[in-house]
């Protein structure tokens, strides 16, 4: 965890669960002077926890970044055969949602930014109010990644353009 701005970065199955979201966070972060709360499972641990039942009475320092931010951009990683060129705007804050698919759609055309929640999987789509993106002043989105942007099968412009995108958004 690292407090900066107001803006937060989250990642909340980071290492290897959602391989690339810590990382991608972290660098959004940097560019921006933005804050960062990343969770990190080591190779040998895939256990995937809910969002839902992240809970920041349980983790100080999961409290702290909540209570720190207005806003969070949560970083997640996904895998839909028939979405493997998407990006899943999801979350409460929908104005935010509407700026991040903008600054998306710019930095990424070869991908479908799909920020209209009909058209996302519901349990994709990050609405639970237990989830840590909605327990903030203003809330947030959950940004859902494909492996082709996120990990190492990702083309390093087409990485350095979401980063830089979504630093624009802090």
């Amino acid at each position: 965890m690292e407090l900066r701005s107001g803006f937060g970065f989250l990642a909340l199955h980071g290492g290897s669960l959602e391989r690339g979201t810590a990382e991608i966070a972290r660098a959004a972060a940097d560019a921006a002077g933005a804050s960062l709360y990343a969770v990190r499972q080591p190779e040998d641990l895939r256990w995937h926890v809910p969002s839902s039942r992240c809970d920041p009475d349980a983790s100080p320092a999961l409290h702290g970044f909540l209570g720190h931010v207005d806003e969070i951009v949560s970083i997640h990683g996904f895998g839909r055969e028939h979405l493997w060129r998407a990006l899943l705007v999801g979350g409460t804050n929908r104005e935010l949602a509407a700026r991040t698919a903008v600054v998306l759609r710019t930095a990424l055309p070869r991908y479908r930014i799909i920020d209209d929640l009909d058209d996302i999987p519901p349990p994709l789509r990050g609405l639970h109010p237990d989830n840590p993106v909605n327990r903030t002043r203003r809330g947030g989105i959950q940004l859902e990644l494909p492996p082709r942007v996120r990990n190492q099968v990702a083309s390093p412009d087409e990485r350095a353009a979401l980063i830089t995108a979504l630093a624009s958004l802090a």
